[in-house]
């Protein structure tokens, strides 16, 4: 699986529209399509952000791993 491809399917896990992602990062909806279909690439801050909120490592995210460990 790419790894942008794993943004998508995590928010829909999540029941998450693009915009509410959107307003958590502090961006636009268009750019959150953006990340999610591979155009342009999401940075470091956003992953950390994204990992909090899911609770879910960074590695995941970026499909390192395919276990979604817990934060601690």
């Amino acid at each position: 699986m790419e790894y942008y491809k794993r943004l998508k399917d995590i928010r829909e896990d999540h029941d998450l529209t693009q915009e509410d992602i959107a307003n958590l990062l502090g961006t636009t909806k268009q750019q959150v399509s953006k990340w999610e279909t591979g155009v342009q690439k999401m940075g470091v801050d956003k992953y950390i952000k994204l990992a909090m909120y899911y609770n879910i490592s960074t590695d995941y995210l970026l499909g390192l791993t395919d276990m979604p460990r817990k934060l601690k």
